[in-house]
């Protein structure tokens, strides 16, 4: 979600690490910033010199021109917020409490509330509104510990409170290394960080835990990056930094240890990709990469929000109380497109949940039929760029009959947001494809958190049944890898069969209807195949007059089967298969693993591991993504830009 670049070496940093910086922006951001040691000695005793500005990297250049900055080595990043808003305040580096050191990071600190409260309390002073700052703070921490006493942990809180500000020349017992391994330690989340110190000139250290982080390696200079082409210009040999790595960057070389300290080899790859390649990671197109990183995306926007103790869910976004939620009559959910699927699932979710009356409307429709809303009504508008239009008037058309609304959005501080009484963000990264694909799964994510919060709130659900759903949760990415490994090549063979179709038929019963609908769209958006979504009990109702030899019909046709309702529509959907079948359809069905009578029915079969029915739409929708992708390759479409399509429709 974040870009970082580092340098230590015998250039000057600054023009590297801007460079770096400009080669990421394709990964999006909202502010940037940049530390460098090793130059003039500051007015307050440390080396270390920080920039900082939010928007665009232009801002920050304009900030270094009106007041340069020298050094030896450096790091830079732009930030994506997910903890706090895009000011100045809140771009990164972030420094400790001395000011001699910074921190850049992209991740989420889920723990972050506990940790900051545990060093308030030892005398630390915040001042941003962000997860990282508490990793700096926790490096200091762990400095502060080692110079009092030998054994650093047993340091008492009084003696805690006694520490003074460290200056260059008062340098601390423990290694920066050191006290990054037993930081990180602490921490429960997600980070791939990067950490300077004015005590120890000429050092980089970064460590991994869950997003990317590469290392290059140079003629006597060395490189750190959140991604390969913020380097790939200076260098093609690079380290992949894995999880449980930290790395030590000096002008003599790169080590590499684990959180333990037990040395590791270095591993250099020679990376063959061209500069566009390595934006795509090495994937084809975007479209791909984004399909791949739908694992990180559910981690990511599941990440701080849940309990795996005790299945509580934690909505700190919201604004709402929880008497209103309690109180409210229903949730009118609008958005557009492959979000207003995300909200027609989200409505079984919901209902079936919190037992909560929803209504999906398309925000371009909502305000033109004078819609009928009180005060105890919530609104819920769903949109990745947060800027849409439709979804912006819909809102304000709700906010004017008295709604309160809250947002589900993959951007911080977007006009949506602005105006909602909280906000869930989906924590997906940047969307470069044109086609939704990580951004859905992300708000699928998030409307199964706010559905269960709602249960939780209107006590619709009991606490075991919580620890069951949200465990159940944790396993998603998981099962979304399984996916991606193993359907693949069998949806690239599909793409051989099918893709000289003219139409498509996309069927589903229940919660698995709007991810027949989403497949549907990603295949018209993507290959210009002609696609409809359908409910499968709706066929006898005018899609069988469409069937023949030459349709292909796509069918969910998953269960759970600990659900009798699941169960149930299960058995209605093979009878649906059959009437395909019976006209000579050519049926492509999504079942779980281990089915065997539906293989008997279909031609083809595509298997996905078994969940909760309230969270298959997750897994399904991965295949007919897949499926999509390999048809319009094939036919030889723009994947990532389909004709007469933009990513954000800001206009109506």
């Amino acid at each position: 979600m974040c870009g970082i670049v580092g340098y230590i070496g015998s250039k000057p940093p600054v023009p590297i690490i801007i460079e770096g910086l400009r080669r990421l922006e394709y990964r999006g951001y909202d502010s940037a910033g940049i530390a460098v040691a090793g130059g003039p000695v500051q007015e307050n005793g440390s080396s270390l010199v920080l920039r900082r500005a939010p928007g665009k990297l232009k801002n920050l250049e304009a900030v270094i021109a009106e007041r340069p900055i020298e050094g030896t080595f450096g790091i830079g990043h732009t930030r994506w917020a997910t903890h706090g808003r895009p000011t100045e305040e809140n771009a990164h580096p972030h420094r400790d409490g001395t000011g001699t050191l910074v921190v850049v990071h992209n991740g989420i600190v889920e723990n972050y509330l506990s940790l900051k409260s545990a060093l308030i309390t030892k005398g630390h002073k915040f001042v941003s509104e962000t997860d990282t700052e508490i990793i700096a703070h926790l490096i200091q921490d762990e400095l502060e510990l080692a110079s009092l006493m030998p054994h650093a942990h047993e340091a008492t809180e009084e003696a805690n409170e006694s520490i003074a500000v460290l200056g260059d020349s008062t340098k601390p017992s423990l290694s920066l290394e050191e006290a990054v391994r037993r930081a990180v330690k602490r921490v429960t989340g997600a980070f791939a960080i990067g950490v300077l110190s004015a005590h120890e000139p000429d050092k980089l250290v970064a460590a991994r835990m869950g997003p990317p982080a590469v290392i290059g390696i140079g003629e006597g200079e060395f490189f750190l990056a959140s991604d390969v082409p913020g380097i790939l210009h200076h260098t093609r040999n690079i380290h992949f930094l894995q999880d449980g790595e930290v790395a030590v960057l000096t002008k003599s070389g790169v080590t590499i240890s684990d959180f333990e300290g037990g040395a590791l080899p270095l591993k250099v790859v020679r990376i063959a990709w061209d500069p566009i390649q390595a934006e795509k990671a090495g994937y084809k197109h975007f479209m791909l990469k984004e399909i791949n990183e739908q694992p990180r995306a559910i981690r990511d926007t599941t990440l701080g929000r849940v309990s795996l103790e005790t299945g509580k869910v934690f909505l700190a976004e919201m604004q709402v109380s929880e008497k209103e939620f309690r109180e409210a009559s229903q949730i009118t959910i609008a958005a557009c497109g492959t979000s207003w699927h995300a909200g027609l699932a989200g409505k079984f979710m919901i209902e079936r949940l919190a037992r909560l009356p929803v209504d999906v409307d398309y925000a371009s429709e909502y305000r033109y039929r004078d819609p009928i809303a009180d005060p105890h009504a919530l609104g819920l508008l769903i949109t990745q760029s947060g800027e849409t239009a439709d979804t912006i008037a819909a809102q304000r058309e709700l906010i004017a009959k008295g709604s309160k609304t809250l947002a589900i959005c993959n951007v911080v501080g977007a006009a949506v947001t602005r105006e909602a009484q909280g906000t869930i963000t989906t924590n997906a990264g940047p969307e470069i494809g044109v086609a939704s694909t990580k951004a859905f799964t992300a708000q699928l994510t998030a409307l199964f958190l706010f559905a269960l919060y709602l249960a939780q709130v209107r006590g619709t659900i009991t606490a075991e049944q919580s620890m069951e759903l949200v465990d159940e949760l944790s396993k998603v990415p998981g099962k979304v890898e399984e996916i991606l490994r193993a359907v693949d090549d069998q949806c690239h063979s599909l793409a051989k069969i099918f893709s000289t179709s003219s139409d498509f038929l996309f069927l589903g019963r229940g919660i698995h209807y709007p991810i027949a609908l989403e497949g549907a769209l990603k295949l018209k958006e993507i290959s210009y195949i002609h696609a409809e979504g359908y409910p499968a009990g709706e066929m006898k109702h005018g899609p069988n007059a469409l069937i023949d030899e030459t349709l292909p019909v796509v069918c969910i046709a998953t269960k759970d089967p600990h659900d009798p309702s699941s169960v149930l529509k299960y058995e209605k959907t093979l009878s649906n298969i059959q009437e395909v079948t019976a006209r000579s359809g050519r049926v492509i069905a999504i079942a779980i693993e281990g089915d065997e009578e539906i293989k008997q029915l279909v031609e083809h079969t595509i298997q996905i591991p078994q969940a909760p029915e309230l969270l298959l739409p997750i897994l399904e929708v991965v295949p007919l993504q897949l499926l999509a992708y390999h048809i319009a390759v094939r036919r030889g479409c723009d994947v990532d830009q389909p004709r007469n399509l933009a990513k954000s429709v800001t206009v109506e």
